[in-house]
């Protein structure tokens, strides 16, 4: 699936996604994947993926859901969004897939679940719940 270059661009320009090492995998139709190594320097003292690694990816891959769904000349940004800890984020890497819930022209309901990855075998570690806000550009 090609992504759509809008929405690509949108995502090259975040510097915290370029430091945590993150990819766009995939956007559309109300969806997005992002993943993200579990780096050295994204890790909590006991050695697992830190949550603020797990809440960024998260939370980019319901804003880039969003983010499909709304005319070209608007972004999105995060009105409020929460996270539940499933499980530590031990693996070699995060995957967060992120869902619109119900769209709307001022609110966007979304959701994502973040997996940690070891050997292809995915865990399921976080889930998240929010609200997305379009605006204009």
């Amino acid at each position: 699936m090609t992504i759509d270059p809008r929405i690509q661009a949108s995502f090259d320009r975040q510097s915290m996604m370029a430091t945590l090492g993150a990819q766009l995998i995939q956007a559309g139709d109300g969806s997005a994947t992002i993943t993200a190594p579990i780096l050295p320097g994204a890790m909590q003292q006991q050695g697992f993926g830190h949550a603020g690694l797990t809440f960024s990816i998260g939370d980019s891959a319901a804003g880039y859901a969003a983010l499909t769904l709304i005319p070209v000349h608007q972004e999105v940004v995060t009105a409020e969004i929460k996270i539940n800890l499933l499980a530590p984020a031990k693996g070699d890497r995060l995957i967060a897939r992120g869902r619109v819930v119900k769209p709307g022209r001022r609110l966007i309901v979304v959701a994502s679940d973040v997996y940690a990855e070891t050997d292809r075998t995915e865990r399921h570690v976080a889930c998240l719940m929010g609200t997305m806000m379009p605006v204009d550009l």
